[in-house]
C-alpha cells in the first residue's frame, strides 16, 4: 500500500455544500462560490506527490482510501484510480464523485463529496486556525 498526505488549513468561507467533488487548494484564501473546497493553505498539490505514488494513481481500478483528520475526528471516503489521471496540477486537489479527469483529479468514482462531510467538521473547517490532514492510501 502507497501512502500520501496533505495538510491544510481551514477558511471562514469554507461551506462544503458541493455534492459531487471534494477540493483542497494552496490558494490562501476563498471567496462562498467555492463551496466545493474544504481546505486552503495545502503543503501539496497533484503535481507534488512522489512519482511512485502517480504510477500507482494512473494504474486502472486500484482503490483508494482517503481520510480527512481534524484533530481527534476522522472523515473517511474511497474512490479510484484512473488511467487518464495527470496528477499535474500545481495548486490543487480535487477528488471526484463522476469519472471526470483533468489536471486537478485525484480519484475518481468516489463515494463521498464535500456535502457529505458531516457539519461539525464543517465547523472545525470554517476556523482558520484549524490544521487538518488528507491521508492517501492506494491499495
Amino acid at each position: 500500500m502507497k501512502e500520501e498526505s496533505v495538510t491544510f488549513l481551514g477558511h471562514r468561507n469554507i461551506r462544503c455544500l458541493h455534492s459531487k467533488t471534494i477540493e483542497i487548494t494552496k490558494a490562501v484564501s476563498l471567496s462562498t462560490k467555492g463551496d466545493c473546497i474544504a481546505g486552503v493553505s495545502a503543503s501539496r498539490a497533484c503535481s507534488d506527490f512522489d512519482s511512485e505514488f502517480k504510477a500507482k494513481l494512473s494504474e486502472i481500478g486500484r482503490k483508494v482510501n482517503l481520510e480527512i483528520i481534524i484533530g481527534k475526528k476522522n472523515f473517511r471516503m474511497h474512490g479510484f484510480s484512473d488511467q487518464r489521471l495527470t496528477l499535474s496540477h500545481n495548486h490543487d486537489i480535487v477528488i471526484r464523485k463522476s469519472s471526470y479527469v483533468c489536471p486537478r483529479t485525484l480519484c475518481v468514482l468516489c463515494d463521498k463529496a464535500s456535502s457529505d462531510i458531516p457539519r461539525d467538521l464543517v465547523m472545525k473547517l470554517q476556523d482558520p486556525t484549524t490544521v487538518a490532514k488528507l491521508n492517501i492510501f492506494i491499495e
